[in-house]
């Protein structure tokens, strides 16, 4: 009985093996390929230089009337100051005579305006927008059946696939042999009907 089942398990084995699935690569035909794009927008910094003109006031005072006026006035002041009080008009005399100088050399001048050019550096975000391929839809044919995929490249006119064999049966497990009982319903009671699967 023992070898009844273990020929059994032994057999129930090799069909297993017999069974077992099976994988290989064959070639399948392109029928088309289609990219799939997508808008990015990668913005990017332009800068140019702008001029601008600006006004610039300049004096074109000159200090000449002030440093003759300025010794004049001493000299006037030491002349006509006596004793210790010459030493004092000439002080008063140099400084009037510097402020009749100044007035005198710049009655008649004014200030100059110039126009300068100043270079400025303008800079601002510009969009640039560009179409990206994110992928490859492949349509393809094999053994007279069409199937579809998403692929990162264009595979050309054929494309490579893997093939899964296996047997289209139902697998039954192998039956007790005849008269066999499990240990457990060993002389209890009536033979009862038991299913093992």
């Amino acid at each position: 009985m023992r070898k009844l089942i273990l020929s059994s398990m032994v057999m129930m084995a090799a069909s297993q093996s017999a069974f077992a699935d099976a994988e290989y690569i064959d070639r399948a035909r392109v029928l088309s390929v289609a990219p799939q794009v997508q808008q990015i927008n990668q913005p990017r910094q332009e800068c140019h230089t702008e001029y601008v003109r600006e006004s610039v006031y300049e004096s074109s005072r000159s200090n000449t009337g002030a440093i003759v006026g300025g010794v004049a006035g001493g000299l006037l002041g030491s002349a006509i100051g006596r004793g210790n009080g010459r030493i004092a008009a000439a002080a008063v005399g140099a400084g009037v005579g510097a402020i009749v100088g100044d007035r005198v050399g710049n009655q008649n001048t004014y200030g100059n305006e110039r126009i300068v050019t100043r270079p400025i550096e303008q800079c601002v975000m510009v969009d640039q927008w560009q179409t990206v391929t994110t992928g490859y839809m492949v349509n393809y044919e094999y053994q007279g059946r069409q199937y579809s995929t998403m692929m990162d490249r264009d595979p050309g006119p054929v494309l490579d696939v893997a093939v899964s064999v296996r047997p289209n049966v139902v697998q039954i497990q192998p039956m007790p042999a005849p008269g066999y009982r499990p240990a457990a319903m060993r002389g209890r009671g009536p033979h009862q009907h038991r299913q093992y699967w």
